[in-house]
Protein backbone atom coordinates (compact mmCIF):
# COMPACT_ATOMS: atom_id res chain seq x y z
CA UNK A 1 0.00 0.00 0.00
CA UNK A 2 0.78 3.51 -0.95
CA UNK A 3 1.61 5.79 2.25
CA UNK A 4 2.13 9.46 2.19
CA UNK A 5 5.41 10.96 3.87
CA UNK A 6 4.66 13.04 6.44
CA UNK A 7 6.08 16.77 6.00
CA UNK A 8 6.69 17.49 9.54
CA UNK A 9 9.04 14.36 9.49
CA UNK A 10 12.50 15.91 10.06
CA UNK A 11 14.89 13.63 7.52
CA UNK A 12 12.36 13.22 4.92
CA UNK A 13 10.57 16.87 5.80
CA UNK A 14 11.31 17.56 1.77
CA UNK A 15 8.63 14.98 0.60
CA UNK A 16 5.97 15.61 1.77
CA UNK A 17 -8.06 42.36 -17.46
CA UNK A 18 -5.52 43.06 -19.29
CA UNK A 19 -5.77 46.67 -19.92
CA UNK A 20 -4.35 49.58 -21.95
CA UNK A 21 -4.48 52.72 -19.93
CA UNK A 22 -4.60 55.90 -21.03
CA UNK A 23 -1.48 56.41 -18.65
CA UNK A 24 0.11 52.80 -19.24
CA UNK A 25 2.39 52.71 -22.10
CA UNK A 26 0.94 52.96 -25.55
CA UNK A 27 1.42 49.67 -28.23
CA UNK A 28 4.48 51.59 -30.23
CA UNK A 29 6.08 52.26 -26.81
CA UNK A 30 6.51 48.42 -25.91
CA UNK A 31 9.94 46.56 -26.24
CA UNK A 32 11.17 45.01 -29.58
CA UNK A 33 9.54 41.78 -28.40
CA UNK A 34 12.70 38.78 -29.33
CA UNK A 35 11.12 37.17 -32.39
CA UNK A 36 10.62 32.91 -31.88
CA UNK A 37 10.56 30.50 -34.82
CA UNK A 38 8.01 27.75 -33.99
CA UNK A 39 10.16 24.89 -34.31
CA UNK A 40 12.59 26.27 -31.69
CA UNK A 41 13.16 25.31 -27.46
CA UNK A 42 10.13 26.01 -26.22
CA UNK A 43 9.65 25.57 -21.76
CA UNK A 44 6.20 23.85 -21.52
CA UNK A 45 7.03 23.28 -17.78
CA UNK A 46 8.97 24.95 -14.94
CA UNK A 47 9.54 25.57 -11.12
CA UNK A 48 11.58 27.51 -9.07
CA UNK A 49 13.75 25.93 -6.62
CA UNK A 50 12.86 27.33 -3.67
CA UNK A 51 15.20 26.22 -0.86
CA UNK A 52 17.04 22.60 0.29
CA UNK A 53 15.14 20.14 2.22
CA UNK A 54 15.91 20.68 6.15
CA UNK A 55 17.82 17.88 7.67
CA UNK A 56 19.27 15.95 4.49
CA UNK A 57 23.02 16.70 4.72
CA UNK A 58 23.42 13.02 2.96
CA UNK A 59 20.93 13.79 -0.01
CA UNK A 60 18.98 10.90 -0.77
CA UNK A 61 20.96 7.97 -1.63
CA UNK A 62 19.42 5.21 -3.92
CA UNK A 63 16.13 6.61 -4.00
CA UNK A 64 14.32 7.00 -7.43
CA UNK A 65 11.87 9.92 -7.26
CA UNK A 66 9.23 10.11 -9.83
CA UNK A 67 8.32 13.79 -10.03
CA UNK A 68 4.54 14.38 -11.87
CA UNK A 69 4.92 17.94 -13.88
CA UNK A 70 1.72 19.08 -15.95
CA UNK A 71 3.06 20.50 -19.70
CA UNK A 72 1.25 23.59 -21.00
CA UNK A 73 2.30 22.97 -24.75
CA UNK A 74 3.28 19.88 -26.78
CA UNK A 75 6.10 19.07 -29.41
CA UNK A 76 8.18 16.13 -30.67
CA UNK A 77 11.17 16.21 -28.32
CA UNK A 78 12.02 17.00 -24.82
CA UNK A 79 15.06 18.32 -22.73
CA UNK A 80 15.00 18.46 -18.89
CA UNK A 81 16.79 21.12 -16.76
CA UNK A 82 17.71 19.30 -13.08
CA UNK A 83 18.99 21.70 -10.35
CA UNK A 84 21.36 21.65 -7.65
CA UNK A 85 20.76 25.27 -6.48
CA UNK A 86 20.60 24.77 -3.12
CA UNK A 87 22.98 21.82 -2.73
CA UNK A 88 26.02 22.33 -0.29
CA UNK A 89 28.49 19.55 -2.80
CA UNK A 90 28.27 17.76 -6.25
CA UNK A 91 25.19 15.94 -6.93
CA UNK A 92 25.56 12.66 -9.17
CA UNK A 93 22.30 11.82 -11.24
CA UNK A 94 22.84 7.98 -11.76
CA UNK A 95 19.93 7.55 -13.84
CA UNK A 96 17.10 10.03 -15.39
CA UNK A 97 14.19 9.02 -17.45
CA UNK A 98 10.86 10.73 -18.49
CA UNK A 99 7.55 9.10 -19.70
CA UNK A 100 4.48 10.38 -20.40
CA UNK A 101 2.27 9.63 -17.62
CA UNK A 102 -0.87 7.03 -17.28
CA UNK A 103 -2.11 7.04 -13.98
CA UNK A 104 -0.18 7.35 -10.56
CA UNK A 105 3.56 6.48 -11.28
CA UNK A 106 2.52 4.62 -14.13
CA UNK A 107 4.11 5.65 -18.13
CA UNK A 108 2.12 5.16 -20.97
CA UNK A 109 3.59 2.20 -22.42
CA UNK A 110 6.44 2.78 -24.82
CA UNK A 111 6.83 6.01 -23.99
CA UNK A 112 9.78 6.16 -21.41
CA UNK A 113 12.87 7.06 -22.74
CA UNK A 114 16.13 7.44 -20.54
CA UNK A 115 17.90 11.14 -20.72
CA UNK A 116 21.85 11.31 -20.99
CA UNK A 117 23.73 14.13 -20.76
CA UNK A 118 26.99 15.37 -23.20
CA UNK A 119 26.63 11.52 -24.41
CA UNK A 120 26.81 10.01 -20.98
CA UNK A 121 23.96 7.63 -18.97
CA UNK A 122 25.19 10.30 -15.76
CA UNK A 123 25.59 13.55 -15.20
CA UNK A 124 27.79 15.28 -11.89
CA UNK A 125 26.09 18.74 -11.05
CA UNK A 126 27.96 21.08 -8.99
CA UNK A 127 26.86 22.82 -5.95
CA UNK A 128 24.81 25.92 -7.03
CA UNK A 129 24.39 24.50 -10.75
CA UNK A 130 22.18 23.10 -13.14
CA UNK A 131 22.58 20.24 -15.81
CA UNK A 132 20.34 20.21 -18.89
CA UNK A 133 19.81 17.23 -20.66
CA UNK A 134 20.41 15.94 -24.52
CA UNK A 135 17.18 16.52 -26.24
CA UNK A 136 15.24 13.15 -26.55
CA UNK A 137 12.93 12.36 -29.40
CA UNK A 138 9.57 11.86 -27.34
CA UNK A 139 5.53 13.11 -28.61
CA UNK A 140 4.74 15.35 -25.61
CA UNK A 141 1.22 16.05 -25.57
CA UNK A 142 0.10 19.68 -24.56
CA UNK A 143 -2.10 19.43 -21.36
CA UNK A 144 -0.77 16.09 -20.08
CA UNK A 145 1.25 15.09 -17.23
CA UNK A 146 5.38 13.59 -17.81
CA UNK A 147 7.12 11.37 -15.29
CA UNK A 148 10.58 13.06 -14.71
CA UNK A 149 12.40 10.25 -12.54
CA UNK A 150 15.85 10.74 -11.09
CA UNK A 151 18.06 8.41 -9.39
CA UNK A 152 20.62 9.16 -7.26
CA UNK A 153 23.34 6.45 -6.08
CA UNK A 154 25.47 8.04 -3.84
CA UNK A 155 25.32 10.83 -0.98
CA UNK A 156 24.80 14.37 -2.26
CA UNK A 157 24.22 17.14 0.28
CA UNK A 158 21.25 18.91 1.17
CA UNK A 159 18.24 18.04 -1.66
CA UNK A 160 16.83 21.09 -3.99
CA UNK A 161 13.40 21.31 -4.00
CA UNK A 162 9.84 22.84 -4.89
CA UNK A 163 7.62 22.58 -1.32
CA UNK A 164 4.20 23.65 -2.61
CA UNK A 165 4.12 21.48 -5.61
CA UNK A 166 -0.22 21.03 -5.41
CA UNK A 167 0.67 17.83 -6.94
CA UNK A 168 1.37 14.13 -5.64
CA UNK A 169 4.91 12.60 -7.10
CA UNK A 170 6.40 8.97 -5.68
CA UNK A 171 9.21 7.57 -4.96
CA UNK A 172 11.25 4.61 -3.80
CA UNK A 173 14.08 4.12 -1.32
CA UNK A 174 15.25 0.43 -2.97
CA UNK A 175 17.85 1.53 -5.79
CA UNK A 176 17.36 2.69 -9.38
CA UNK A 177 14.12 1.98 -11.02
CA UNK A 178 13.71 5.18 -12.85
CA UNK A 179 13.88 2.84 -16.09
CA UNK A 180 10.56 0.91 -14.73
CA UNK A 181 7.39 2.32 -16.52
CA UNK A 182 5.35 -0.11 -14.03
CA UNK A 183 4.92 2.10 -10.99
CA UNK A 184 4.66 -0.55 -8.63
CA UNK A 185 8.23 0.31 -6.61
CA UNK A 186 6.89 3.50 -6.09
CA UNK A 187 5.02 2.76 -2.55
CA UNK A 188 5.59 6.14 -1.46
CA UNK A 189 3.97 9.71 -1.86
CA UNK A 190 5.36 13.34 -1.79
CA UNK A 191 3.93 16.19 -2.51
CA UNK A 192 6.83 18.56 -3.48
CA UNK A 193 9.37 18.56 -6.68
CA UNK A 194 12.73 17.36 -5.57
CA UNK A 195 15.75 18.51 -8.53
CA UNK A 196 13.79 18.68 -11.54
CA UNK A 197 12.79 22.45 -12.57
CA UNK A 198 12.14 22.48 -15.99
CA UNK A 199 10.90 20.99 -19.22
CA UNK A 200 11.25 22.21 -22.67
CA UNK A 201 10.07 20.72 -26.08
CA UNK A 202 10.70 21.46 -29.22
CA UNK A 203 8.38 21.30 -32.53
CA UNK A 204 5.07 23.39 -31.37
CA UNK A 205 4.52 26.13 -29.47
CA UNK A 206 5.51 29.63 -30.84
CA UNK A 207 7.56 30.92 -26.92
CA UNK A 208 6.78 30.86 -23.58
CA UNK A 209 5.21 33.12 -20.95
CA UNK A 210 6.79 33.25 -17.19
CA UNK A 211 4.73 33.63 -14.49
CA UNK A 212 6.39 35.16 -11.75
CA UNK A 213 5.02 34.97 -8.05
CA UNK A 214 4.05 33.81 -4.74
CA UNK A 215 1.80 31.11 -3.44
CA UNK A 216 -1.16 32.86 -5.54
CA UNK A 217 0.90 31.97 -9.14
CA UNK A 218 1.77 28.69 -6.78
CA UNK A 219 -1.64 27.74 -6.57
CA UNK A 220 -2.14 27.74 -2.97
CA UNK A 221 -5.39 27.09 -1.81
CA UNK A 222 -6.56 25.18 -5.65
CA UNK A 223 -7.37 21.52 -5.47
CA UNK A 224 -4.10 19.04 -5.64
CA UNK A 225 -3.56 17.09 -8.66
CA UNK A 226 -6.26 19.64 -10.76
CA UNK A 227 -3.77 21.62 -12.39
CA UNK A 228 -6.56 24.73 -11.40
CA UNK A 229 -3.32 27.36 -11.08
CA UNK A 230 -4.33 30.56 -12.46
CA UNK A 231 -1.08 29.87 -15.13
CA UNK A 232 -2.69 26.47 -15.61
CA UNK A 233 -5.97 28.06 -16.61
CA UNK A 234 -4.14 30.58 -18.75
CA UNK A 235 -2.37 27.89 -20.64
CA UNK A 236 -5.43 26.00 -20.86
CA UNK A 237 -6.89 29.27 -22.80
CA UNK A 238 -3.70 29.02 -25.04
CA UNK A 239 -4.02 25.68 -26.48
CA UNK A 240 -0.25 25.24 -26.79
CA UNK A 241 0.16 28.43 -28.75
CA UNK A 242 2.70 29.31 -26.29
CA UNK A 243 4.25 27.50 -22.94
CA UNK A 244 3.42 28.93 -19.40
CA UNK A 245 5.93 28.49 -16.97
CA UNK A 246 5.13 29.12 -13.04
CA UNK A 247 7.70 30.83 -11.22
CA UNK A 248 5.55 31.08 -8.50
CA UNK A 249 7.27 30.69 -4.74
CA UNK A 250 4.93 30.25 -1.62
CA UNK A 251 5.33 33.04 0.53
CA UNK A 252 8.41 34.38 -1.52
CA UNK A 253 8.82 38.26 -1.59
CA UNK A 254 10.15 40.75 -4.05
CA UNK A 255 12.74 42.15 -1.67
CA UNK A 256 13.60 40.17 1.46
CA UNK A 257 14.88 36.26 1.51
CA UNK A 258 13.54 34.28 4.71
CA UNK A 259 16.16 31.90 5.57
CA UNK A 260 14.83 28.48 6.06
CA UNK A 261 11.40 29.33 5.41
CA UNK A 262 11.13 27.61 1.71
CA UNK A 263 9.98 31.03 0.49
CA UNK A 264 13.20 30.33 -1.97
CA UNK A 265 15.35 34.26 -2.60
CA UNK A 266 13.76 37.30 -3.21
CA UNK A 267 12.55 37.74 -6.70
CA UNK A 268 15.28 40.36 -7.43
CA UNK A 269 17.88 37.88 -6.77
CA UNK A 270 16.55 34.76 -8.50
CA UNK A 271 15.08 36.96 -11.68
CA UNK A 272 17.96 36.35 -13.96
CA UNK A 273 17.54 32.04 -12.77
CA UNK A 274 13.97 32.03 -13.06
CA UNK A 275 13.24 34.68 -15.77
CA UNK A 276 15.85 35.54 -18.15
CA UNK A 277 18.00 32.82 -18.44
CA UNK A 278 14.69 30.76 -19.60
CA UNK A 279 14.92 29.71 -23.40
CA UNK A 280 11.73 31.19 -25.66
CA UNK A 281 10.37 34.01 -23.35
CA UNK A 282 8.36 36.23 -24.41
CA UNK A 283 6.27 37.59 -21.83
CA UNK A 284 6.37 38.22 -18.50
CA UNK A 285 3.96 38.54 -16.02
CA UNK A 286 4.45 39.73 -12.92
CA UNK A 287 2.25 39.38 -9.71
CA UNK A 288 4.25 39.77 -6.25
CA UNK A 289 4.41 41.53 -3.87
CA UNK A 290 1.29 40.86 -1.01
CA UNK A 291 4.23 39.24 1.11
CA UNK A 292 6.64 42.19 1.45
CA UNK A 293 3.27 44.13 2.97
CA UNK A 294 1.30 41.35 4.72
CA UNK A 295 4.87 39.51 6.40
CA UNK A 296 6.21 40.84 9.42
CA UNK A 297 8.63 42.70 9.01
CA UNK A 298 6.04 44.38 6.77
CA UNK A 299 7.00 46.86 3.72
CA UNK A 300 4.89 49.93 4.22
CA UNK A 301 6.76 52.23 1.85
CA UNK A 302 5.25 51.72 -1.56
CA UNK A 303 7.99 53.36 -3.36
CA UNK A 304 10.21 50.40 -2.17
CA UNK A 305 8.14 47.58 -3.94
CA UNK A 306 7.40 49.81 -7.20
CA UNK A 307 11.15 50.21 -6.84
CA UNK A 308 11.54 46.57 -7.26
CA UNK A 309 9.11 46.36 -10.48
CA UNK A 310 11.39 49.22 -12.17
CA UNK A 311 13.89 47.09 -11.80
CA UNK A 312 12.66 43.86 -13.09
CA UNK A 313 10.98 45.43 -16.31
CA UNK A 314 14.31 47.54 -17.27
CA UNK A 315 15.85 43.81 -16.92
CA UNK A 316 13.26 42.07 -19.05
CA UNK A 317 13.08 45.05 -21.42
CA UNK A 318 17.14 44.76 -21.91
CA UNK A 319 16.15 40.60 -23.33
CA UNK A 320 13.27 41.67 -25.23
CA UNK A 321 10.79 40.64 -23.07
CA UNK A 322 7.62 42.06 -22.70
CA UNK A 323 6.30 42.72 -18.90
CA UNK A 324 2.44 42.80 -17.99
CA UNK A 325 1.40 44.06 -13.96
CA UNK A 326 -0.54 42.11 -12.29
CA UNK A 327 -2.46 44.20 -9.60
CA UNK A 328 -2.02 42.81 -6.26
CA UNK A 329 -5.30 40.60 -5.00
CA UNK A 330 -7.93 41.86 -1.85
CA UNK A 331 -6.76 40.21 1.32
CA UNK A 332 -9.46 41.79 4.11
CA UNK A 333 -10.21 39.44 6.69
CA UNK A 334 -6.48 37.65 6.31
CA UNK A 335 -4.97 37.14 10.04
CA UNK A 336 -2.65 40.22 10.19
CA UNK A 337 -4.87 42.53 7.71
CA UNK A 338 -5.19 46.00 8.73
CA UNK A 339 -5.57 49.75 7.46
CA UNK A 340 -2.22 50.76 6.98
CA UNK A 341 -1.13 47.55 5.25
CA UNK A 342 -4.28 47.67 2.89
CA UNK A 343 -2.95 51.37 2.37
CA UNK A 344 0.02 50.15 0.88
CA UNK A 345 -1.86 47.73 -1.48
CA UNK A 346 -3.94 50.30 -2.79
CA UNK A 347 -1.11 52.60 -3.24
CA UNK A 348 1.10 49.67 -5.19
CA UNK A 349 -2.09 48.84 -7.18
CA UNK A 350 -2.55 52.02 -7.85
CA UNK A 351 1.11 52.73 -9.45
CA UNK A 352 0.79 49.68 -11.14
CA UNK A 353 -2.39 50.69 -13.07
CA UNK A 354 -1.33 54.45 -14.13
CA UNK A 355 2.52 54.36 -13.74
CA UNK A 356 2.55 53.11 -17.54
CA UNK A 357 6.06 51.07 -16.05
CA UNK A 358 4.48 48.13 -17.77
CA UNK A 359 3.82 47.07 -20.81
CA UNK A 360 0.23 46.30 -19.62
CA UNK A 361 -2.22 45.90 -16.94
CA UNK A 362 -3.99 42.35 -15.91
CA UNK A 363 -6.50 43.96 -13.13
CA UNK A 364 -6.59 40.26 -10.96
CA UNK A 365 -7.55 43.24 -7.87
CA UNK A 366 -10.78 43.99 -10.07
CA UNK A 367 -11.40 41.00 -11.33
CA UNK A 368 -11.64 38.87 -7.83
CA UNK A 369 -12.93 41.76 -5.23
CA UNK A 370 -16.32 41.77 -3.59
CA UNK A 371 -18.61 44.35 -5.17
CA UNK A 372 -19.96 45.16 -2.46
CA UNK A 373 -16.69 45.46 -0.28
CA UNK A 374 -14.24 45.67 -2.79
CA UNK A 375 -11.11 45.35 0.03
CA UNK A 376 -12.10 41.78 0.39
CA UNK A 377 -11.76 38.74 -2.13
CA UNK A 378 -15.52 37.62 -3.67
CA UNK A 379 -16.68 34.63 -1.56
CA UNK A 380 -17.40 32.66 -4.40
CA UNK A 381 -13.19 33.22 -5.62
CA UNK A 382 -11.92 32.67 -1.71
CA UNK A 383 -10.43 29.82 -0.85
CA UNK A 384 -11.77 30.60 2.65
CA UNK A 385 -8.90 32.18 3.82
CA UNK A 386 -9.24 35.44 2.60
CA UNK A 387 -5.49 36.03 0.81
CA UNK A 388 -5.60 32.87 -1.50
CA UNK A 389 -8.15 32.66 -4.40
CA UNK A 390 -9.67 29.22 -4.47
CA UNK A 391 -10.17 27.55 -8.01
CA UNK A 392 -13.11 29.58 -9.37
CA UNK A 393 -10.60 32.58 -8.39
CA UNK A 394 -8.06 31.00 -10.00
CA UNK A 395 -10.09 30.44 -13.00
CA UNK A 396 -11.09 33.79 -13.20
CA UNK A 397 -7.72 35.78 -13.32
CA UNK A 398 -7.07 33.85 -15.66
CA UNK A 399 -10.39 35.05 -18.00
CA UNK A 400 -9.04 38.39 -17.37
CA UNK A 401 -6.19 38.17 -19.46
CA UNK A 402 -6.26 39.70 -22.78
CA UNK A 403 -4.31 36.38 -25.45
CA UNK A 404 -3.93 39.68 -27.94
CA UNK A 405 -1.36 41.29 -25.67
CA UNK A 406 0.87 37.98 -24.80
Amino acid sequence: MRRFLALSAALLAGFGILTTSGSANPESALPAVAEHAVGGWVGTWATSPASAVANTPDGYPGYSIRNVVHTSAGGGRARVHLSNAFGASPLTFGHVTVAVQSTGPDAVPGTLRSLTFGGAPSVVVPAGAEALSDPVGLRVPADANLLVTTYVPTKSGPVTYHPAASQTSYFTRAGDFAGNESGAPYTEQTSVWHYVSGVDVQGGAEASIVTLGDSITDGVGSVAGANHRWPDYLADRLHGRFGVLNAGISANRLLLDVPGSGAGQNALSRFDRDVLSVGGVRTLIVLEGINDIQQDPHQTDPNAITSAYRQLVTQAHARGIRVLGGTLTPFKGWRVYDETLEATRTAVNTFIRTSGVFDGVIDFDAAVRDPADPLRMLPAYDSGDHLHPGDAGYERMAAVVRLDRL
